[in-house]
């Protein structure tokens, strides 16, 4: 098993991850964070990295940053409701982003998370707010079978 398999139980072998290419690097308590090699297939047609590509960032991290559970026999799982992004800079093919997110608030049904996404020079490239809801007893602490 490789490091991101270990530290991400949730994500099935093939998806949306694998089709961009980002992985999560961190995952703990309140936080998490996605990186990603940029390439070819993420810029738009002025050759500079799509903000759909960096809005998914946003969701997947602040989606972590919510979700996370110690015991891995136990999941807790969420949906977007709410996601906003402010660009702030250009990434072009070749760079490395990560996307370092934290909850911020909420309760047993819905959570709060906010999202910065940097370049590997560490400069500002966007940022993110997104509000989740709980999918059945994952709102509860102890999450919920998996």
């Amino acid at each position: 098993m490789d490091r991101s398999e270990e530290l991400d139980p949730l994500r099935a072998p093939s998806g949306f991850a694998d089709l961009l290419g980002y992985r999560l690097q961190h995952w703990s308590d309140g936080e998490a964070a996605v990186a990603m090699a940029v390439d070819a297939r993420h810029l738009n047609r002025s050759g500079v990295l799509h903000g759909g590509v960096v809005a998914t960032l946003i969701d997947a991290a602040c989606g972590y940053a919510g979700c996370y559970i110690a015991d891995k026999s136990r999941r807790r799982r969420a949906f977007t409701l709410a996601l906003t992004t402010q660009f702030v800079g250009t990434v072009a093919s070749g760079d490395t982003i990560v996307c370092h997110a934290r909850k911020v608030g909420g309760g047993r049904q819905v959570f709060f998370a906010a999202a910065e996404v940097r370049n590997q020079q560490g400069a500002l490239v966007a940022r993110g707010d997104a509000t989740y809801k709980y999918r059945g007893r994952s709102g509860e602490p102890e999450g919920e079978p998996v």
